[in-house]
């Protein structure tokens, strides 16, 4: 592949991956933080060419799933540096953060493992299917749709526990038992 042949393909399936990988990131992180991750994973997408299957888009949200995860890292060992130093120079006062409330579906997810609430979500916000799925992770498609599946029961069993509605769930109201 020449250099313009790489170049014509990047620019034809740039528009789609950034608008996907923006909203995907969009929904997982701060604005700063996607942006970053975003310029990261077309420089992954750019640099690997040769690599990208014709699904696209969820290889680039693999890709941006990565650089976000080593984003976190860094963000952590930020903050970890910042509580160090909080510990040995004490800032003269703290602010509280604004309060935030939480609905049940949000607390529910909340108490989820990771590993099932990032499936949901690729399930729920990005329209998924399981194969595609199993592309963003690096799984099978049978796996992936275990694991979908698995996540949604706990998820359902989570919705329970907070009272909130778990989905089709029959009402049991004028029936006779």
């Amino acid at each position: 592949m020449t250099s313009d042949d790489r170049r014509a393909r990047f620019e034809r399936l740039a528009p789609a991956v950034i608008e996907a990988v923006r909203r995907y990131l969009a929904r997982r992180t701060d604005p700063a933080t996607a942006d970053d991750v975003l310029s990261e994973t077309l420089l992954v997408c750019w640099r690997r060419m040769a690599e990208m299957p014709p699904e696209h888009v969820p290889w680039a949200y693999g890709v941006a799933r990565h650089c976000l995860a080593n984003a976190e890292r860094g963000q952590r060992r930020h903050l970890r540096l910042v509580a160090r130093i909080g510990l040995l120079d004490p800032p003269p006062a703290a602010v509280d953060p604004p309060a935030f409330e939480d609905d049940e579906l949000s607390t529910a997810m909340a108490r989820l493992r990771l590993a099932d609430a990032e499936i949901l979500r690729l399930w729920a916000w990005e329209d998924l299917a399981p194969a595609a799925i199993a592309t963003v992770l690096g799984i099978t498609a049978n796996a992936a749709s275990i694991r979908l599946h698995r996540a949604k029961q706990r998820l359902r069993d989570e919705l329970r526990k907070t009272g909130g509605a778990a989905g089709h769930e029959e009402s049991t109201e004028g029936s006779r038992s």
